[in-house]
């Protein structure tokens, strides 16, 4: 049961856990703030640009209908039900998990933290809340049943260890400027 939990946690979230990172690598670009300051901060930074967050947003829900190809199959090879994206809710775990990632930016320049800092908590799950939110608002049925309560159990203890984990081997590699 619980790795039946586990596999249908990660295949809901894969549209929200990919955005993030390619909006890394296909980043640079105008900043979404323009270089705004409030507060003698910047509202949001460099590193949150309009060409990230629109190719994040595009690769999560074409992630999310590459996956409904696959899944007939994984459902037949593994016995697991695995949910199958209505276009509203790939775009919503997409974009959403952008638009987390950007309001936890956001909060980071509110409380003095550089670009890069560790917000513990915030850095692993922001994106998660915004993507959950934005799913549920533009498909509230899908997400009612995708998302039941021992599935969303999975997806907050899954997510933080993946994040860790990733990060650590992007760090490794030299990707990355720190392990979080």
């Amino acid at each position: 049961m619980l790795v039946d939990l586990v596999l249908v946690a990660f295949w809901a979230m894969l549209p929200a856990y990919v955005p993030n990172n390619v909006a890394v690598l296909a980043g640079g670009g105008a900043p979404i703030d323009g270089g705004r300051t409030l507060g003698g901060r910047r509202l949001l930074g460099d590193g949150k640009t309009w060409r990230g967050t629109a190719f994040g947003t595009l690769a999560g829900a074409l992630l999310a209908q590459g996956l409904n190809l696959l899944a007939p199959t994984v459902t037949a090879q593994t016995g697991v039900s695995v949910p199958v994206f209505p276009l509203a809710a790939a775009i919503g775990l997409a974009l959403g998990a952008m638009l987390g990632d950007i309001a936890a930016s956001f909060v980071k320049r509110r409380t003095g933290r550089q670009r890069g800092a560790a917000f513990p908590g915030v850095d692993q799950l922001d994106f998660v809340v915004g993507a959950l939110a934005c799913a549920a608002v533009l498909d509230l049925g899908w997400f009612l049943t995708t998302f039941t309560l021992p599935v969303l159990g999975v997806v907050i203890v899954l997510t933080p260890v993946l994040h860790l984990l990733t990060n650590g081997i992007a760090f490794a590699l030299g990707l990355k400027d720190e392990p979080y």
